[in-house]
């Protein structure tokens, strides 16, 4: 199972859209995808339409109360793809963690022997890069970078990057950066494209061809508990969304080359 944290301590910069979005197509292409929702607000749960009340069992009680993972996943409408729903329970779970023992590793514990099960697991982070990021990151094989196209995306993303470091020199030396996807696009804002501009000048090839446009049926889709995917696959959000799963599975899945399939 590969495992992606979906990451940035900013809020707004569209994290639960794209992982809403990008599991939605990955599933639709046949893999079997596990959303993680470890966002205290629950955002990813709503919008593929897990009501409060069928959220029985959380993240919360995978990371603190020590439940299966079996026990608290749930189908969504979506076929091939399950949920791990979020409850305001978790608000409280960065400080009953600081108490835990293994308190940054917990959901790595909770998602071993899981592989079998799933083949992408995406994990949806919170706006800020406490434990429950923490956890995300231990647990993680990689990180997908949503990130805004405004004034302050590349002082964020450095404070991320950081952190990456941190993390991969005291819990996890394999964390890689999978991408930077470049959300919030607006070609009619010059600021927007300048923006595009200066994080390819200095990332390169981490950020991914495909940009996210601004688009009003992106934000309507979660009203209806449904991805922007299956609530208009036309729009131009869904359409991008599916040029970005193309080229996530591109670089999670690259094709053998001509060399290398002829020596084998």
């Amino acid at each position: 199972m590969k495992c992606i944290a979906i990451a940035n301590q900013k809020g707004g910069v569209g994290k639960t859209t794209t992982a809403i979005n990008v599991g939605t197509a990955l599933a639709a292409t046949g893999k079997r995808v596990l959303l993680i929702d470890m966002d205290p607000q629950g955002n990813c749960s709503t919008g593929l339409g897990i009501n409060r009340a069928e959220r029985t069992r959380s993240t919360y009680d995978l990371l603190i109360n020590g439940a299966l993972l079996s026990d608290v996943v749930v189908s969504t409408r979506v076929p091939r793809l399950d949920i791990v729903p979020a409850t305001v329970d978790l608000s409280g779970a960065e400080i009953e963690l600081v108490e835990l023992d293994e308190r940054t590793h917990r959901l790595k514990f909770a998602l071993e022997g899981a592989s079998g099960n799933w083949d992408v697991a995406l994990i949806d982070c919170p706006p800020s890069l406490g434990l429950l990021t923490m956890n995300a990151m231990v647990a993680a094989e990689s990180l997908l970078v949503p990130l805004q196209c405004e004034f302050f995306a590349l002082e964020g993303l450095s404070q991320l990057l950081n952190t990456v470091e941190r993390i991969r020199s005291r819990f996890n030396p394999g964390l890689t950066i999978l991408g930077v996807a470049l959300t919030m696009y607006d070609r009619r804002n010059r600021l927007t494209d300048q923006v595009a501009q200066d994080v390819r000048a200095v990332l390169g090839k981490v950020v991914f061809d495909t940009v996210i446009p601004r688009n009003v049926r992106l934000s309507e889709a979660p009203s209806h508990g449904l991805p922007a995917l299956i609530y208009d696959y036309r729009c131009p959000g869904s359409e991008a969304y599916i040029a970005l799963a193309r080229e996530l599975i591109g670089r999670l899945d690259p094709p053998r080359s001509t060399t290398s399939a002829q020596a084998a």
